[in-house]
């Protein structure tokens, strides 16, 4: 059987990303080119100025990668490129690069939704054992979704308001940690205990998050404490809230699995690099006899070899783009181009 390898690029947020993956699990090379020294300055990814960077980055990024794996263009069987959801400016820079690439070299272009990337990172661990229920923690993204096979999606829950990872960036910014903060809360949590009063969100029988009243809670104790003139401590208070956000969404992950009896359990966005969520998914994996599928830090964050490695199982059913694919900001999972021939 002949070895497909795929490039991937990925420029919905502020990483240029290229990667080869072969055969959907192998990474071969991965190349990425951060921006966060640029964006901590505003606290927060500046869409014009990340769409800037791509444009000066991206050539480099791919003309690297290909330099790392020793191949050429013309030994890729595809390209997979992410085309949303994400900033607009930066996913275009990508996309257009796929196209001119994909054009010169006459090879399929593949659409690749950025969260089936995120879910598909997890193949670099091991094969997808269907059926499964993937949780998507990011930025953008809190969502539980199952899977009965390779790129089908069934959204069981997700936020209803703010994503975890806005929420730990928030926090943090409001007890003075730079961007981005969700590490810097994790690292602080691990110095302290748990011992001020926030809310658990959202108690009910739904697999739906909420993360605004927590949020709300721990800005509204932060300006008491200023106001009595008490000075917070800093490791007590991401531990109390890392504690209750982490227990939240494990609490509902859970029950999914349960009752939808599945096996297979993996943890996918950048909040899955978090270690008090890893150490709680391990422990609740354990209790429930199923297995747990977490990729490396590296393959956490965005980068391109998720989107390679999703790509290979949509150039598998023959999934296309022509070169009037467009990008979008904002695209459910589960009505994406990655569910059909486009």
């Amino acid at each position: 059987m002949k070895d497909v390898y795929i490039l991937g690029i990925e420029s919905s947020c502020d990483e240029t990303s290229c990667a080869i993956v072969k055969n959907g699990c192998e990474e071969i090379a991965t190349v990425i080119s951060s921006q966060i020294d640029i964006h901590k300055t505003y606290g927060g990814v500046v869409p014009e100025i990340a769409s800037r960077e791509h444009v000066k980055n991206i050539t480099i990024v791919i003309e690297e990668c290909l330099k790392e794996a020793n191949m050429k263009m013309e030994e890729m069987d595809a390209i997979a490129i992410t085309y949303g959801p994400g900033l607009i400016g930066s996913l275009l820079v990508g996309l257009e690069a796929a196209k001119t690439l994909a054009y010169i070299y006459q090879k399929p272009l593949i659409p690749v939704h950025h969260i089936a990337g995120h879910i598909y990172a997890n193949s670099l661990v091991k094969p997808l054992e269907f059926p499964l229920l993937a949780l998507v923690v990011s930025g953008g993204h809190t969502e539980l979704i199952k899977m009965e096979d390779h790129l089908s999606f069934q959204k069981l829950g997700g936020t209803l308001d703010d994503a975890i990872g806005e929420c730990y960036d928030k926090v943090a910014r409001i007890i003075g940690l730079a961007y981005p903060g969700g590490p810097k809360v994790d690292a602080l949590a691990k110095k302290g205990n748990p011992t001020y009063p926030l809310p658990t969100p959202l108690q009910d029988d739904s697999y739906n998050f909420s993360f605004s009243g927590l949020k709300s809670a721990a800005i509204n104790l932060n300006h008491k404490l200023e106001q009595r003139g008490e000075k917070l401590n800093l490791e007590d208070f991401a531990a109390s809230f890392q504690k209750v956000a982490t227990d939240s969404i494990i609490s509902k992950a859970k029950k999914a699995l349960e009752q939808e009896h599945l096996k297979h359990f993996i943890i996918a966005g950048g909040v899955a690099a978090n270690q008090v969520l890893r150490e709680k998914a391990e422990k609740m994996c354990q209790e429930l006899k199923v297995d747990l599928s977490i990729p490396p830090m590296k393959f956490c964050t965005d980068n391109a070899a998720m989107i390679a490695c999703a790509g290979y199982y949509a150039y598998q059913k023959g999934i296309r783009a022509d070169y009037h694919l467009n990008s979008v900001s904002s695209v459910p999972l589960t009505t994406g181009k990655e569910n059909a021939s486009c």
